[in-house]
């Protein structure tokens, strides 16, 4: 840094220590540029906090938000993703009715209703899917563009703004020692910095309908997204609807015992009255239960530090149980945390 500038650094130094510790009064910008510096500060705050409610809306699950906001970067080297690569609520779900619905048998009512459910739950994945990503590309990385380009240079604007404020007011306090073309230009540069400030704060204001426009983007995300669902959800209706129109119009079959063995007492040389059993052997009573374990039904890459890495397929030793979201386990020696929804409980932790 050169002579001049550290002496500039000084000067903004001993400024801003007289007027926190002593009390001296700076230069008061006016009532309009406060009210475009106050506004432009609830639209900052506003901005952040939005977009972190409406990641947590769409994916209330922490492993599945960090995913989340890999998408723009994910779609700017790929293209449009169609994916957003984390499981939904909904196609778990989906898959675990789907799987008990077939070990039923769909020919019995609840399997076939079960597979029936199953399918349209995995629907409703792929519409939910469409949701995130929407939402993410047209309302969510609007607002993230806001705040990383316009509202940042807003900040930095102000920043020079102030650093030039405390320069002028400094050497306007010691005007004579200081040489008048050296207060005129502080000034100067202040009134630049002040209207470079004032400008950017008042066009980003005026042109507050594009967050409106994003607004938009956001409900008629939400409107396509409930459309889509209600559809799938209209036919699934009227599939169980008929399933059970059917069922009731069939006559219920009634249960016929099987006919009872005859025992033949006339037989000496049996002695257990004629009648021969086949006795299964004993079961072992000393086989060892089981661990607590889990299957893996997705690849796994842990974002945080103490999260378990693993992919599809892997058997984990389970733990421990966190919470209803997280599952304390260990694979190849290693222990960690990961997401419940991950995985396919083999057999479960004793409670």
């Amino acid at each position: 840094m050169s002579v001049a500038g550290l002496k500039k650094q000084f000067y903004k130094a001993s400024q801003m220590v007289s007027e926190k510790v002593g009390g001296a009064e700076g230069t008061k910008l006016d009532e309009d540029f406060r009210d475009l510096e106050r506004k432009v500060d609830v639209t900052s705050k506003a901005v952040v906090e939005v977009i972190s409610k409406t990641s947590e809306y769409l994916q209330p699950n922490p492993a599945s938000r960090a995913k989340l906001s890999m998408l723009n970067t994910m779609s700017k080297i790929r293209g449009q993703v169609k994916n957003p690569g984390y499981p939904q609520a909904e196609g778990l779900l989906g898959e675990c009715m789907g799987k008990y619905g077939r070990e039923l048998g769909e020919e019995t009512n609840f399997g076939g209703a079960l597979v029936d459910v199953g399918e349209a739950m995995k629907r409703m994945a792929e519409v939910k899917d469409s949701l995130d990503i929407d939402v993410k590309q047209n309302f969510i990385d609007p607002l993230q563009g806001l705040c990383d380009k316009d509202l940042r240079e807003i900040q930095h604007h102000l920043k020079k703004l102030e650093g030039r404020r405390l320069d002028y007011d400094y050497k306007k306090k010691r005007q004579g020692k200081i040489p008048d073309e050296e207060v005129r230009q502080a000034l100067e540069k202040f009134h630049e910095s002040k209207e470079v400030a004032e400008t950017s704060m008042y066009n980003l204001l005026e042109t507050d309908i594009e967050q409106v426009s994003q607004l938009s983007s956001l409900v008629e995300s939400q409107l396509q997204y409930h459309r889509q669902a209600v559809q799938v959800l209209d036919e699934l209706s009227d599939k169980l609807r008929e399933r059970m129109n059917e069922a009731q119009s069939q006559p219920r079959r009634e249960y016929t015992p099987k006919p009872k063995p005859i025992y033949d007492f006339g037989e000496d040389n049996h002695s257990n009255g004629g009648y021969s059993t086949s006795m299964a052997p004993p079961s072992s009573c000393n086989s060892a239960p089981e661990q607590p374990s889990c299957k893996a039904l997705y690849d796994f890459d842990p974002e945080n530090e103490g999260e378990l890495g693993f992919r599809e397929g892997d058997i984990i030793t389970l733990t421990n149980q966190i919470d209803e979201n997280w599952y304390e386990g260990m694979l190849n020696s290693q222990s960690g945390f990961f997401p419940l929804n991950y995985v396919d409980v083999l057999v479960p932790l004793p409670h």
